[in-house]
């Protein structure tokens, strides 16, 4: 049987707002493939967040879980930088 790896990505927490709930914006940056140019986007993530110790501005990971609710499908790994 395969071992599944479980998905992880990195971003900036907007919104803390909601109860062990945090929102994660998430950017990637890809090479248009007509054009070459790079272009940026970004994609928010809800993301669980047990003790609720995140704030707006935190640079989070945050890593694939079993769905919690009906858009929250992540959880918090780890506080990679606190905001100033």
């Amino acid at each position: 049987m395969q071992e599944h790896r479980k998905l992880t990505k990195q971003g900036v927490v907007v919104s803390d707002k909601m109860d062990k709930t945090i929102v994660v914006r998430v950017e990637r940056q890809y090479k248009h493939p007509l054009y070459k140019k790079i272009v940026r986007s970004h994609k928010k993530f809800k993301a669980h967040d047990e003790t609720n110790e995140c704030r707006e501005g935190d640079v989070v990971e945050i890593v694939e879980s079993r769905p919690l609710s009906r858009e929250k499908r992540w959880a918090l790994q780890r506080i990679i930088e606190k905001r100033k």
